[in-house]
């Protein structure tokens, strides 16, 4: 998105696409030009055969320097699995990434991976034959998940296909791998250097105040802000918010 500015790659969570981040993107530009990414088993991005943090993160970085940073490095930005991919890119692919932004994770294993486990055994066991428009798959979701947001969030994932639907994220392999998601892999002795933006919900658990040290081993020039009123979606649940913080961070590193 955009054609003008510095270079920012926005990387989606567990469930999400990268147009999650359309308006974060816009709200950026004509400062920065954005790149959002599908990652593996997810939106448009190939199916993998397991789930592998560090894999997706040189797959990532393979795409980049085939194009988007190519001639330069580029800031990146993650949320939740996205973030913990964007920790790894950063680690392992320095010279890839100019500032780095990581939305309510932490790197460590932990958050709610049940809350994760019952929405993919919801969709999961959602019956397509039955489903002839997006409506119906709504209302079968409706008892399992009430919260009509995060159904509307979820059903993004589902695709027409011919004269049926099909899911675009690959739902077997993330519940099986769930454990492997909600886990981060071992990266003793690696450090990023560079400005680093923590970005919390003051209403989710994900980031707490036990992280903050093994965050600053790894990232030592890591500055934590809190969103007030924001759960752990917290650029969709305060995306005015978001948009100021990452402007902000962006444009006095970049000086």
């Amino acid at each position: 998105m955009g054609d003008t500015g510095d270079p920012v790659v926005f990387l989606h969570g567990l469930f999400g696409q990268g147009r999650n981040f359309t308006q974060i993107a816009k709200a950026l530009a004509p400062e920065h030009r954005s790149l959002l990414v599908d990652l593996p088993d997810h939106g448009r991005s190939a199916w993998t055969d397991a789930f592998d943090y560090a894999a997706t993160a040189d797959a990532v970085a393979a795409h980049l320097r085939a194009g988007f940073a190519a001639d330069r490095p580029t800031h990146v930005v993650g949320h939740s699995m996205g973030g913990k991919v964007a920790m790894l890119l950063a680690l392992r692919h320095p010279d890839l990434v100019d500032r780095l932004v990581v939305a309510d994770i932490a790197p460590a294993a932990g958050g709610n991976v049940g809350e994760f486990a019952h929405l993919l055994d919801s969709l999961a066991g959602l019956d397509l034959t039955a489903v002839m428009r997006r409506g119906d798959a709504d209302q079968q979701l409706a008892d399992r998940i009430p919260d009509a947001r995060v159904r509307g969030f979820l059903l993004q994932n589902l695709r027409a296909d011919g004269g049926g639907f099909r899911w675009q994220a690959n739902l077997d392999l993330l519940r099986r791998d769930l454990p492997v998601i909600g886990g981060f892999p071992d990266v003793e002795g690696a450090t990023f250097d560079h400005p680093v933006l923590w970005v919390a919900g003051s209403r989710s658990d994900y980031v707490r105040p036990e992280h903050d040290p093994q965050m600053r081993r790894l990232f030592p020039r890591t500055t934590l802000v809190t969103l007030k009123g924001a759960g752990h979606w917290v650029h969709s649940e305060q995306p005015e918010a978001f948009a100021s913080v990452l402007r902000t961070f962006l444009r006095a590193t970049s000086d």
